[in-house]
């Protein structure tokens, strides 16, 4: 088993042994652990020689799921920490320091929503981090474990996304509201079997009124829409052709 699913086990051993009666909400550590490495992955930033990623995470979470995790808070940040460190490790990313996690309470947040606001912070020796001492990483944004909504913490109440659609593989892939990760990666929201798509290729995500983008998460072999490679994020309409390596996909709205 590797480094990372030893790491997911004792995260679930957080629910289900010593503290599973702590955990009666719908949000649960892998969860958490999952998406602050998605974070992580989003917010690269590359110097020189390395690629950056955030060491400073603050976790929102309801009233109601910050009860449940009082008296394991700190064992569940020491495991959630372990994680991105190893995640950072595996993808051969460069963090400035141990990643720091610090939960906090959002009353504006539901049972089962939380939000995460990823943050690179330098020590000022290291001068090879191509950014401010503290880099903020823009909104929080937040999750839902129920429906895996993804949204800026002032439009929480907002309307809903367009429903959208990937047809590859022979398959319907729905897109989940708040986007998805497309990749050969079995964490992806999108896992696509093809060899020629990266483990994390492309993310699309939904724009202003009703409409959807898609960007390459810096792929081996890009992102090609309607025959053109794209250069950072590109607007797509229903029909419209995407090669991600060798696999076509279809995009379209149901």
């Amino acid at each position: 088993m590797s480094v990372l699913r030893n790491l997911e086990a004792k995260l679930t051993d957080l629910v289900e042994g010593t503290f599973g009666r702590v955990f009666k909400s719908e949000v649960r550590p892998v969860e958490l652990a999952r998406k602050l490495a998605r974070e992580m992955d989003e917010h690269k930033t590359v110097s020189l020689s390395r690629t950056y990623v955030p060491n400073e995470y603050f976790v929102w979470l309801s009233p109601q799921d910050r009860e449940r995790f009082e008296g394991v808070e700190d064992s569940l940040i020491e495991e959630l920490s372990a994680y991105l460190l190893e995640h950072a490790r595996t993808e051969r990313l460069a963090l400035p320091s141990r990643p720091q996690i610090e939960f906090r309470t959002d009353e504006r947040l539901s049972l089962g929503e939380f939000g995460i606001q990823a943050r690179l912070v330098r020590p000022s020796e290291d001068p090879d981090v191509a950014e401010p001492e503290q880099a903020d990483h823009g909104n929080t944004m937040i999750y839902s474990t129920a429906g895996r909504l993804r949204e800026p913490v002032e439009e929480l109440q907002g309307t809903r996304a367009t429903k959208a659609l990937l047809l590859a593989e022979g398959r319907r892939h729905v897109i989940p509201p708040g986007g998805a990760i497309v990749g050969r990666s079995r964490e992806c929201d999108i896992v696509l079997a093809d060899a020629n798509v990266s483990r994390r290729h492309a993310h699309v995500l939904p724009a202003a009124a009703g409409t959807w983008t898609i960007a390459d998460l810096g792929s081996t072999n890009g992102v090609v829409v309607n025959g053109r490679k794209i250069q950072g994020a590109a607007q797509l309409q229903p029909g419209d052709r995407i090669a991600l390596g060798t696999a076509q996909i279809t995009f379209e709205l149901d």
